[in-house]
């Protein structure tokens, strides 16, 4: 049998990157050779890292997996797969609250590249409630052990410096 080796291509913002988002990296790091996080750039957006600290928290959780690396990118998801060499795109989603969306996004990306394939990963129930707005409306009122249950241990530091630097700003 020959094995092709699969590159997959899992795009968003992770600002912060929460256990939502490490529990779909690690079940699409076990099913492709390789996995690419795309960490997009969106001018538009006020987020709370930088890119380039997002991409440096990414990788210290990311790091148990070889088989993962993290990048930054700006433009199409659909173009940042195909300069991977990718021809899939992983997607994760919370139920309900993602699914039009996506399912909207799914489709103008078929229409931009139909040779990219969308697999949609469905958030672990104990994440599903998980999103980075969430992480952070609630950083200012919860203990560290509180926080372990959105977000990796790993991060927490950096997440409360961000946060209390914005609101000293």
């Amino acid at each position: 049998m020959n094995h092709k080796p699969s590159i997959a291509v899992y795009t968003g913002s992770f600002d912060p990157v929460t256990l939502g988002h490490l529990n779909v990296i690690e079940r699409a790091a076990s099913l492709f050779d390789e996995l690419i996080i795309g960490v997009g750039i969106n001018t538009e957006k006020r987020p709370l890292f930088s890119p380039t600290q997002r991409v440096e928290l990414l990788q210290l959780v990311v790091d148990r997996w070889p088989n993962v690396r993290v990048e930054t990118f700006d433009g199409l998801a659909v173009q940042f797969v195909r300069q991977c060499g990718a021809r899939v795109m992983v997607r994760g989603v919370r139920p309900l609250t993602d699914i039009a969306a996506e399912f909207t996004m799914l489709m103008a990306n078929r229409q931009l590249d139909p040779q990219i394939e969308t697999v949609f990963l469905m958030a672990d129930e104990h994440y599903a409630h998980v999103s980075s707005s969430l992480i952070k409306q609630i950083v200012p009122l919860s203990t560290d052990g509180m926080l372990e249950r959105f977000v990796p241990k790993a991060i927490i530091p950096a997440l409360r410096k961000q946060i209390a630097r914005q609101t000293a700003s």
